[in-house]
């Protein structure tokens, strides 16, 4: 009997310290781990018009800069893969998915978000199409759609051609099907596409 109590008695022992080690594992450090410690490097932007100098990991994406290091929160974070367009800025006068791209890739670069574009009191004539024609519901994505907006009506005066332009060679025009294509990335859950090509058109002096 008494050898029975002790092979019992180290039963419960091994099973609660083995419990205790899975309930709390041991902390693994990064050199343990073999895991390489994070790279700081300064990243001097020209953000809205205004020179920035960070000291950011080299994983940082350009959206957690602006959102976290910055605070410009009008970009938003919506899907953080590049599916939703809610996080579009314009970088180096070309439309992006601030989330797909790490900061330091644009160094010396120039950003422009939407507090860049316009003020309440001073509103991008593209602001000011969006609340005419009702171009958002809850606004999340308005600052992507606004951002993207204004750069597809740059690509289209550019010559830049897209999926539907009938002639590659032509100079393609804001028709509705242009800017909706144009538009596609930009997800809206609230539904006011129609909107937000009335507005687009509006600004660039067509009909959608």
């Amino acid at each position: 009997m008494q050898d029975e109590d002790i092979n019992r008695r180290e039963l419960l022992i091994v099973g609660a310290a083995t419990a205790a080690a899975t309930a709390f594992p041991l902390q693994v450090t990064a050199q343990d781990s073999g895991t390489p410690a994070p790279v700081i490097l300064k990243v001097t932007l020209e953000v809205n018009g205004k020179q920035q100098s960070l000291s950011l990991d080299t994983r940082t994406t350009l959206l957690d800069a602006l959102r976290d290091h910055l605070h410009l929160t009008g970009t938003k974070k919506g899907c953080d893969h590049g599916q939703c367009g809610a996080c579009t800025v314009i970088a180096d006068g070309r439309r992006i998915n601030s989330c797909l791209t790490l900061a330091v890739m644009h160094e010396g670069g120039k950003v422009t978000t939407i507090e860049g574009l316009g003020t309440p009191d001073h509103m991008h004539v593209m602001q000011t199409a969006f609340v005419k024609h009702d171009g958002f519901q809850c606004g999340y994505c308005t600052p992507g759609q606004i951002c993207s907006a204004v750069a597809v009506l740059e690509e289209i005066k550019a010559g830049v051609p897209s999926h539907v332009s009938a002639d590659l060679l032509a100079a393609p025009t804001a028709t509705n099907a242009e800017l909706r294509e144009r538009m596609s990335g930009n997800l809206c859950r609230c539904g006011a596409y129609s909107n937000i090509a009335e507005a687009m058109a509006e600004v660039a002096g067509t009909s959608a």
